[in-house]
């Protein structure tokens, strides 16, 4: 079974994840609410049919005569608002901030069910590093028992050295097993992550296969300007602004009147009998056209109250732009420092391993020569048992804090960005 890159398993992820399709049709919906605004900047025309018989009996004198109407008729209502001083153009206005905001929304689901899959792709292959780590050092505690079950055979060493040895061996056995627990839960998180079963298997990358870059390019300032300029989230806060001074301009607009025209052309056919008299006929066109114009002269201050909630909607918009601005300063501020401190952790985390590595293969050698003591190597094993792991967690510390910088940054969905546009 070929291995999944972290992009593939991104791209399945986005495409099965079912936040990704409920946001998306909530995008749409408000896509559709916009077409409903914008219907208002055209005439509304209707048709209507009207057929049928009535029959009446009507008292004259002493006596009732029955009357019977045949009527037939069809009417076109045009009505059309010519001016009302901003309201619809406001509707609309709100109804495209909202459309935005909604894309905005989609975008930053796609950020965090990306950022959800890198922490735990990189989880998993931090946990596949350590379990390699920890199986190189119980081969390494192995060869050390040896070397002391070799020497007790030659009358070289103690019994006590070869049971603290075998101690050792026991030890990196019992690391090993609890690695594979940790690696175990991080494969189902994983899988869960890209809404799948947790039982299901994932063969990934190993993480000797990824590169793992030593710096960046790009200043903490030049990040930081990318993301107040990309950030999802941001970017609905300033679409929740111009909604919200759309609908101060609605409120605004409800102070003035508004003028409609309307105009009703009707075909009318229309068949009439009176008891003991012929059938009479007629049809003609008739209808109507008018001018209304609709001015609230007193509401009692409700149109006050609009305005003034839609007023403080507005501030309150305004004031969220700017706490989720500080925000994200402060997130990119941290990520980046954190990235930086990665770069160093791992610079040392080599020299680290180089180190112990040295140390272990130097006091295994002194130890088979009989210049070191048992001691001396299964303290030096242990040294590199843990600069190995340290040198694990630190290409996946790396790895993590470049992606979470990049999440910070909004970095990670502009390939991927998707928008509806009306």
């Amino acid at each position: 079974m070929n291995a999944y890159t972290l992009e593939q398993l991104i791209d399945f992820a986005e495409s099965h994840n079912p936040e990704t399709r409920v946001s998306w049709e909530s995008a749409i919906a408000q896509g559709e609410a916009l077409g409903i605004a914008r219907s208002e900047l055209f005439p509304l025309l209707s048709a209507v049919i009207i057929t049928g018989v009535q029959r009446d009996e009507i008292p004259f004198g002493t006596r009732f005569y029955r009357h019977t109407l045949s009527a037939f008729q069809a009417s076109l209502d045009l009505s059309y608002t010519i001016f009302d001083f901003g309201a619809r153009r406001g509707r609309i206005d709100a109804a495209r901030a909202r459309l935005l905001a909604a894309n905005s929304a989609f975008n930053d689901v796609h950020r965090n069910l990306i950022f959800q899959v890198q922490q735990a792709y990189y989880r998993l292959l931090n946990a596949s590093g350590q379990e390699a780590a920890a199986r190189a050092s119980l081969a390494n505690a192995k060869q050390v028992q040896q070397a002391a079950e070799a020497r007790l055979q030659h009358g070289l060493a103690t019994l006590p050295d070869v049971l603290e040895a075998r101690s050792a061996t026991a030890q990196a056995q019992y690391d090993l097993q609890a690695i594979l627990g940790v690696e175990q839960i991080t494969r189902g998180n994983l899988a869960t992550a890209l809404g799948l079963p947790a039982a299901t298997t994932i063969p990934v990358q190993p993480l000797d296969e990824i590169p793992t870059p030593e710096s960046i390019a790009a200043t903490v300032d030049q990040v930081m300007a990318r993301a107040l300029a990309q950030r999802p989230d941001l970017q609905g806060q300033a679409a929740n602004v111009r909604a919200a001074k759309a609908d101060r301009q609605q409120a605004r607009a409800a102070f003035y009147p508004d003028l409609k025209f309307q105009v009703a052309p009707t075909a009318e056919s229309l068949y009439f009998q009176q008891q003991a008299l012929p059938w009479g006929h007629t049809a003609d066109l008739t209808g109507g056209l008018a001018f209304d114009l609709n001015w609230t002269v007193f509401d009692g201050g409700a149109r006050k109250s609009r305005l003034a909630q839609a007023e403080a909607d507005l501030r309150e918009s305004e004031a969220r732009v700017n706490a989720v601005s500080d925000r994200i300063e402060d997130e990119v501020w941290t990520a980046y420092s954190n990235l930086t401190t990665a770069f160093r952790q791992r610079q040392a985390a080599t020299a680290l391993l180089t180190a112990a590595t040295e140390s272990y293969n130097s006091s295994l050698e002194s130890y088979n020569y009989g210049v070191r003591n048992l001691l001396d190597v299964t303290a030096a094993q242990k040294v590199l048992a843990g600069a190995r792991s340290t040198d694990v967690l630190a290409r996946t510390q790396v790895l993590t804090a470049l992606a979470d910088l990049a999440y910070r940054a909004a970095d990670s969905i502009q390939a991927n960005t998707r928008t509806l546009q009306r």
